[in-house]
C-alpha cells in the first residue's frame, strides 16, 4: 500500500479521481464512453489545464494515471475489510482479549479516517488552478498511515505476548518517546518535500546550490519558510535525517543488550533510509528509488515500533 501510494504521488495520479464513491468506484470505466466522460471530468481540474493538458496528455496517457489512483483506493478498500471481516467474526466468537476491543476497534477507525483523509487531500488539488494537493493534507494521509502501521505491530506484539505468557501490554519508554518524536519531525519533512515536488530543489549532495544552506524566500518570516519554501523544507529534511539517525541510534543501543536483532534492524534500515535518500537525490528523484526510499521509511516506522515495544516489556 505504501509503495503504490508513493507510485501514485510521484506519476502525478491523484487528481485522475476526481469523486470520492466508496462502493460504485470500485469498477474502473468499461467503456469507451465511460473512460471519455473520466476523461473529461480531469480535463476540468487546474493540473490539466496548467500543466498536463499544455503537454499534450492523451487518452491513453490518462488511462495510466487513472490505473495507479484506482489501485490505490481498492487496496484502501481491501485492507479495510480484511481487517474489519475478522475483527466482527471474533468479536461475535467472544474471542477478542479483555482490553483489545476498543484498540482494534480504534485501529480500524484509523483506517477508515485514513480514506477520508485521502478524499481531502485530493479534494484540495481540485478547486481553482491548483495543481497539486495541499501538502498539509498529504502529510496527514501519509503520517496518519504511518501511524496506524506502528499501531498495528504493537497491539500484534501485545497480543502476541499475552498468547505466549499473558504479558500486560506494553509501554512507551522515555527513551522510545524521543526517538519516535524526532522520526515523526523527519517524516513530516519528507511529506513536505513529497507534496512541494522539494526533492526536485537539488541534485547534489552535501551541497545545495554550491553552498550548505540554500537561498530561499525569507520575506514572509523564517516559519513560513519553513512550511512552504522547496529550498529550505530540502534542506531541513536532508539534515533532520542525522538527527533522525542519533535519536534511533539511541534506541537501538538501549536495545542490543536486551535484543540484539532488535538492534541491528533499527541500524540497517536508517542506515539504509539515509543512503537511498542521498541516491534519491542525486538521481533527479529517480521513480524506484523514490519509492524504495518511501517503503523503508515506512519499514523504519515497523521497526522503531518493534524496538519501542521490547523496551516498554521491560519498563
Amino acid at each position: 500500500m505504501v509503495a503504490v501510494g508513493g507510485i501514485t504521488r510521484l506519476t502525478e495520479s491523484g487528481l485522475s479521481i476526481t469523486e470520492w464513491q466508496p462502493i460504485t468506484g470500485t469498477i474502473p470505466p468499461l467503456s469507451d464512453a465511460a473512460w471519455m466522460a473520466e476523461f473529461e471530468k480531469y480535463q476540468a481540474t487546474g493540473e490539466y489545464r496548467n500543466v498536463t493538458g499544455p503537454a499534450g496528455m492523451t487518452l491513453a496517457d490518462f488511462k495510466f494515471i487513472f490505473f495507479w489512483e484506482w489501485f490505490h483506493r481498492l487496496l484502501g478498500r481491501v485492507i479495510g475489510l480484511a481487517f474489519a471481516l475478522p475483527l466482527a467474526w471474533f468479536w461475535v466468537k467472544g474471542q477478542i482479549p479483555k482490553g483489545y476491543k476498543i484498540r482494534l476497534v480504534a485501529l480500524l477507525m484509523l483506517g477508515a479516517m485514513q480514506g477520508v483523509f485521502g478524499w481531502f487531500m485530493v479534494r484540495s488539488g481540485l478547486s481553482g488552478e491548483m495543481t497539486d494537493v495541499s501538502h498539509f493534507w498529504l502529510s496527514i494521509h501519509l503520517l496518519t498511515a504511518l501511524f496506524t502501521l506502528a499501531g498495528l505491530i504493537w497491539t500484534a506484539l501485545d497480543l502476541k505476548a499475552l498468547g505466549r505468557d499473558g504479558s500486560p501490554p506494553s509501554r512507551l519508554t522515555t527513551v522510545a518517546s524521543i526517538a519516535a518524536l524526532v522520526l515523526f519531525v523527519q517524516l513530516l519533512l519528507g511529506a513536505w518535500v513529497a507534496g512541494l515536488n522539494a526533492g526536485l530543489a537539488s541534485d547534489s549532495w552535501p551541497l545545495m546550490q554550491g553552498r550548505i544552506v540554500p537561498e530561499y524566500d525569507g520575506s514572509r518570516g523564517l516559519l513560513h519558510a519553513m512550511a512552504f519554501d522547496p529550498y529550505l523544507l530540502h534542506f531541513l529534511h536532508r539534515w533532520w535525517a542525522f538527527v533522525a539517525l542519533a535519536g534511533l541510534v539511541v534506541l537501538a543501543r538501549a536495545l542490543r543488550p536486551v535484543r540484539r536483532s532488535a538492534s541491528v534492524a533499527i541500524h540497517s534500515v536508517v542506515g539504509v533510509q539515509i543512503l537511498l535518500g542521498i541516491a534519491t537525490v542525486m538521481t533527479g528523484v529517480a521513480l524506484w528509488l523514490a519509492v524504495a526510499h518511501q517503503v523503508t521509511g515506512a519499514l523504519l516506522v515497523g521497526v522503531t515500533a518493534w524496538g519501542a515495544h521490547i523496551l516498554g516489556r521491560r519498563a
